[in-house]
């Protein structure tokens, strides 16, 4: 059972009220989209996993071993079983829905860096995505002491599913520069 995109942005706009948290979903949404295209599968099924990621957030924020789980429960009837349990499966430590398929596996890294590249945008005078480069995406991630929440290891996964580093850094911030509007950045 597949949801239309504009259906899957009407229920994240209906259980999500802070505007940041839309844009990470857009964000996350333009990744899957591109690595997606990159490894050749379903676009619109990854797009789905992307933007109904972390559609209970604005509820579980401080509850994290609820997040996914009410996820669930918005999603149930409405979209695969496969695509809430790659949701579950990106808050792993929780669910304990272990991540084993490359969906899975892509969202983890995509979730963990739109906020590396989106931090490395607002640092740029001009805070465009536009005029950021691979190269400061590779010298951010090595500073540990930048954008700190975004887990580098959980960035790494991209590599569990033969997308080298490099690549994916390159993948992901174009997605994000094709969506620059949408982000205002």
């Amino acid at each position: 059972m597949a949801m239309e995109r504009e259906n899957a942005l009407n229920l994240v706009k209906m259980n999500v009220s802070k505007e940041n948290l839309i844009k990470h979903m857009l964000a996350v949404e333009a990744i899957m989209k591109g690595v997606a295209e990159y490894l050749g599968e379903d676009k619109e099924k990854w797009d789905l996993v992307g933007l109904l990621h972390d559609i209970d957030f604005g509820v579980t924020e401080n509850n994290p071993e609820k997040h996914a789980l009410l996820a669930e429960d918005i999603l149930k009837g409405k979209v695969d079983e496969e695509i809430i349990k790659t949701i579950k499966s990106h808050n792993f430590e929780h669910t304990n829905v272990q991540p084993e398929s490359k969906i899975e596996y892509s969202l983890i890294a995509a979730d963990a860096i739109s906020g590396l590249i989106i931090a490395a945008a607002l640092i740029v005078p001009s805070k465009k995505l536009a005029d950021v480069k691979v190269k400061s995406i590779k010298k951010k991630f090595k500073q540990k002491d930048f954008a700190r929440n975004c887990n580098r290891e959980k960035i790494l996964y991209c590599e569990k599913i033969d997308i080298p580093r490099e690549k994916f850094f390159e993948i992901s911030l174009k997605a994000l520069q094709d969506i620059s509007n949408d982000l205002g950045l």
